[in-house]
């Protein structure tokens, strides 16, 4: 597993900290971990408190099980009860965000991958005294909205990372596959990797919560194209449709992609898929859960109030007999 120099000082601490803590989508309706202490061990003996994750998330997107299972572990540490809810549309986090507001919950965490939607009524958190945390997306806009920090990776640098890697394996053709239009990380992600390529990048924008369209999309694509020699997708979930389309067309385009989970460990080590960029999506939930829990009950920040990476880093085959366990529990 190779990290990125912008990030690998930071991400070797977080390491040791996923260490020392044992280490879906649901529709926009609230789901609640309610448990005390977890993980083996006993809870703190904090005031309880209450803290909400809103998120893009859409149908079928796995990666926010794994921010989600970091959240709740976190949560059952901290004594917190853990509340999470999802739209995919702009608006409608906006309102969910909204809801917890008028809860008078104890924190917020959010992502910005809309990030305009989100500045109103953040600003209303921020007036009402409830301190929030930004992860995953948009970490630029953090500071700007009020945010105490922002968790995730650099989006434009793990972008580069790709590119580098890309021309290490003499590619010269990339289609880099967006499923989420609108999204600011996604198309930093594309954007990064066109800047350090030294081939060419074409952007194709799928629907990625509609399985069959995005194949279809994919397909017909590489079937147009035939000098494509690398797909990088942007999600675990859109590299398996990948693969799939380039066995319905007969590509020999490689398919890369973002993100890691149990499937696309199984597919490094099958050599479906090339290489994984790893984020610590894990991470991202439970370091938001105890910077919260941290600032509310002894007024620390972590990072200082600047960004707090967890990736980028490139995870190829010879990574996986080290990452099978995890992925397969849900944590990596």
């Amino acid at each position: 597993m190779r990290t990125s120099r912008t990030a690998r000082g930071v991400v070797g601490c977080l390491a040791v900290i996923a260490l020392v803590a044992g280490c879906s989508s649901s529709g926009g309706k609230d789901d609640e971990d309610t448990s005390g202490g977890g993980g083996g061990g006993t809870g703190v003996n904090t005031p309880r408190l209450k803290i909400a994750m809103v998120t893009h998330s859409g149908e079928g997107d796995t990666f926010w099980d794994i921010v989600r299972s970091g959240a709740k572990q976190a949560a059952r540490k901290d004594n917190v009860q853990f509340l999470y809810a999802n739209d995919k549309e702009a608006k409608g986090q906006a309102e969910l965000v909204q809801s917890f507001v008028d809860k008078k919950v104890d924190g917020i965490i959010v992502t910005l991958a809309k990030p305009e939607a989100m500045r109103s009524v953040l600003a209303k958190a921020k007036a009402t005294g409830i301190p929030v945390v930004t992860i995953n997306s948009g970490g630029e806009f953090s500071e700007e909205f009020g945010a105490l920090s922002h968790i995730g990776q650099d989006e434009s640098v793990a972008g580069e990372a790709v590119g580098d890697e890309l021309d290490k394996r003499g590619r010269k053709k990339a289609l880099c596959v967006i499923h989420e239009q609108g999204n600011v990380s996604l198309e930093q992600r594309c954007a990064g990797v066109k800047k350090s390529f030294g081939g060419s990048v074409e952007n194709l924008n799928v629907e990625g919560t509609n399985a069959p369209a995005s194949q279809s999309s994919i397909s017909a694509k590489l079937q147009a194209t035939k000098d494509i020699d690398a797909v990088v997708t942007l999600g675990a979930p859109i590299a398996a449709y990948s693969v799939k389309a380039k066995e319905d067309t007969g590509s020999k385009a490689e398919i890369d992609t973002f993100d890691l989970n149990a499937e696309v460990v199984k597919r490094l080590k099958a050599k479906e898929v090339g290489f994984a960029v790893d984020q610590q999506p894990y991470l991202q939930g439970y370091l938001s859960v105890d910077e919260l829990w941290l600032y509310k009950t002894n007024a620390n920040v972590l990072g200082g109030g600047k960004p707090v990476l967890t990736g980028p880093a490139v995870v190829t085959a010879k990574d996986v007999p080290k990452l099978e366990k995890y992925t397969a529990r849900g944590t990596r």
